[in-house]
C-alpha cells in the first residue's frame, strides 16, 4: 500500500491524553487552577487559527490532489500555502486545538498531557510519514526537508 505506516493515528495521539486530562480533572483535581477567562479567550483564539490553518491546508491538499486524510498516499510534495512554513502545518493545526481544548475545558491535566500527546504524535505519526516521504521522493524530500521547518 502506498501510505505511510502509522504507529498511532494523528488524533488519537494527541486525543487520548486530552481525555485522560479531563478525567483527572475531574476526578481528582487538577494540580493547578487555569485562570478562566484568559484561559477561555486564548482557547478560542487557538481554536479559530486551527480551523483557519487547517482549513487553509486542506484547501491546498485537495486543490493539488493529495490525500487528504492521515495515512492516505501521498501524490506529490507540497510546497505551497502552509507547506512552505511547516513540513507538518495539519498536525500544528491539531495541537493548537488540543491546547485550545485543554483551555477551554478547562484542564490543567490536559494541558500538562500536550506534550505526551507531541512526543507519541511525533513517535507515532511524523516519523514514519518522514521515511515513507524520503523512500518515496529521495533527494527531492531531503532537499525540502533541509529548507523548511517541522513545525514553524
Amino acid at each position: 500500500m502506498d501510505a505511510p505506516s502509522f504507529r498511532v493515528w494523528p488524533p488519537v495521539a494527541l486525543g487520548v491524553p486530552l481525555l485522560l486530562g479531563v478525567a483527572l480533572t475531574n476526578t481528582i483535581g487538577d494540580p493547578f487552577t487555569i485562570p478562566a477567562d484568559p484561559a477561555r479567550r486564548l482557547g478560542w483564539l487557538l481554536a479559530g487559527a486551527f480551523v483557519l490553518w487547517n482549513g487553509w491546508t486542506l484547501w491546498v491538499m485537495a486543490a493539488r490532489g493529495t490525500s487528504v486524510l492521515p495515512g492516505g498516499a501521498t501524490t506529490q510534495l507540497l510546497r505551497s500555502g502552509p507547506f512552505r512554513v511547516s513540513r507538518n502545518p495539519l498536525y500544528l493545526g491539531l495541537i493548537a486545538l488540543d491546547v485550545a481544548l485543554s483551555l477551554l475545558a478547562p484542564s490543567a491535566w490536559a494541558l500538562v498531557l500536550v506534550p505526551v500527546g507531541v512526543a507519541v504524535l511525533f513517535w507515532g505519526a511524523i516519523r514514519p510519514e518522514e521515511r515513507y516521504l524520503s523512500d518515496k521522493f529521495g533527494a527531492d524530500y531531503d532537499a525540502y526537508r533541509a529548507r523548511v521547518r517541522r513545525w514553524l
